[in-house]
């Protein structure tokens, strides 16, 4: 009965869904017991120490049991859900649980009957954040035949577990190309056969950098539906006369303050700072806003900065770089990856524009529009905020005027941009009201010396000043 009970009930574990991590919080189950899933269906979500994921169950079937409750951190690896792939076989015993539950809904059976499924063909290796490749887990009648003698059910259950089928599958039964629901769905809607797009991510997973390359020229795609928000966490209860309130440090919180302080600690610091009149980069702005080539695109001072600090990377490179302790080498990139700092109710995270030296301000307008909608709904994927190369962060939206901000890991400046604010600024010889802002540069003293800084920082300052600088110098 034990092999039986083992088919029939599947344990879908925790898994890495950030490259390393070790656990991850519950924050809300969107299924319960008895209920019916497919695979591919998003069953919860759950914050690691990067962002909020949603995990999709890899089977057909129905719950069976939620092994821990919403808001408990449960280890990489472990058993979270049971599933009944077999529901209509008759009553089975129960499957032995991995570990003790740390508050599980179970759902009670009844006594044994023996089922039997067909053993899953091709399962591939997990995909981060969304289980396995699709596969078959449909009951099939029995063979008649009876099966050879090396290829026993403890066999055929063994190598289940191990991610094998018994036999190599079949070119009709090849499983699908990895790739995240994301870059299905773009792949869908651009009509573009995954199968036929070469993957140039990790591990041989498809990225949606191939499969636009795959649908050029083709126009592209629609707008991806923004999914619903996750439902706030609930405010810690005050007792009425307490005196102090203790939050629990965790998750994203968690992981920027260990990234600070080590970024602080490790790197020196060098922060500059300079102040500019930025009256014609306003005007540009409501000029923008008036293009019909810039309709229906996120158009504000933010983004000609942005632009600003990109041509100061191109006329500077060496300021986009990275320290390797290990190998006691300075890394040259030759792509800017633009990160975005993005306060959200789990904490700040800084998501990047990847290959941000190459948009046009079009392209660029619309990659920030959409970090930023991302990161507001809590949706910002651990890939995005990987690989930064330089980042921004806009303190002059809560109306201070400037900062000393610190590095993010990995990266060699971060830029702070203060509040935009009319001052009396002396004018081709008068005193004239001007829009005028301060800007601080931090660096790396181990990569960027004080002539390096300067440049990048009187560079981002004099297309701010003179914004017909993004055309010249570009």
């Amino acid at each position: 009965m034990t092999a039986d009970t083992s088919v029939r009930f599947r344990e879908f574990k925790m898994p890495d869904v950030g490259e390393g991590l070790t656990e991850a919080e519950i924050l809300s189950w969107y299924v319960k017991p008895g209920d019916t899933v497919t695979d591919g269906q998003v069953v919860c979500e759950v914050e690691t120490a990067k962002a909020a994921v949603e995990l999709p169950i890899p089977y057909d079937g129905v719950v069976h049991e939620l092994r821990f409750g919403e808001g408990t951190t449960v280890d990489v690896g472990t058993s979270i859900i049971t599933i009944d792939v077999a529901p209509g076989s008759g009553p089975a015993e129960e499957p032995a649980a991995a570990e003790p539950p740390a508050a599980s809904v179970p759902t009670p059976t009844a006594p044994a009957e023996e089922a039997e499924e067909e053993k899953p063909k091709g399962r591939q290796p997990v995909l981060v954040g969304y289980g396995v490749a699709e596969s078959s887990t449909k009951r099939r009648p029995r063979k008649q035949a009876a099966p050879a003698p090396e290829q026993s059910a403890a066999a055929a259950i063994q190598a289940e577990m191990n991610g094998h089928g018994a036999a190599p599958a079949a070119p009709e039964d090849r499983p699908r190309p990895l790739a995240k629901p994301p870059v299905r769905k773009l792949a869908k809607d651009l009509g573009i056969d995954l199968a036929t797009v070469t993957p140039t991510g990790p591990d041989g997973i498809i990225t949606r950098e191939d499969v636009h390359a795959a649908a050029a020229p083709a126009p592209a795609p629609a707008a991806e539906a923004v999914p619903a928000p996750a439902p706030a966490p609930e405010a810690v209860p005050v007792t009425a006369g307490a005196r102090e309130t203790r939050v629990p440090i965790k998750g994203v919180r968690k992981a920027t303050a260990a990234a600070m302080v080590g970024s602080a600690f490790t790197a020196p610091h060098v922060t500059e700072f300079v102040t500019v009149d930025v009256t014609r980069t306003m005007k540009l702005v409501e000029e923008l806003k008036a293009d019909k080539d810039m309709a229906g695109l996120r158009v504000n001072p933010l983004l000609l900065i942005a632009k600003a600090l990109l041509v100061a990377i191109r006329r500077n490179p060496e300021v986009n770089a990275a320290w390797d302790e290990a190998a006691q080498e300075i890394v040259l990139k030759h792509y800017v990856n633009l990160g975005i700092a993005a306060a959200t109710p789990r904490g700040l995270i800084v998501p990047n524009i990847k290959d941000a030296h190459d948009k046009t301000l079009p392209e660029l307008a619309s990659a920030l529009g959409d970090l930023v909608a991302t990161a507001r709904e809590g949706k910002t994927t651990p890939a995005a905020m990987q690989g930064g190369t330089v980042t921004i962060t806009n303190v002059g939206v809560f109306g201070v005027d400037t900062g000393t901000p610190i590095l993010n890991p990995g990266e060699s400046a971060i830029l702070a941009v203060g509040a935009i604010k009319l001052q009396p600024w002396v004018h081709k010889g008068k005193i004239k009201p001007r829009q005028v802002t301060t800007l601080a540069l931090s660096f790396d003293h181990r990569l960027v010396d004080g002539e390096l800084g300067s440049k990048v920082l009187a560079d981002i300052a004099a297309v701010l000043e003179q914004p017909k600088r993004l055309i010249t110098w570009a």
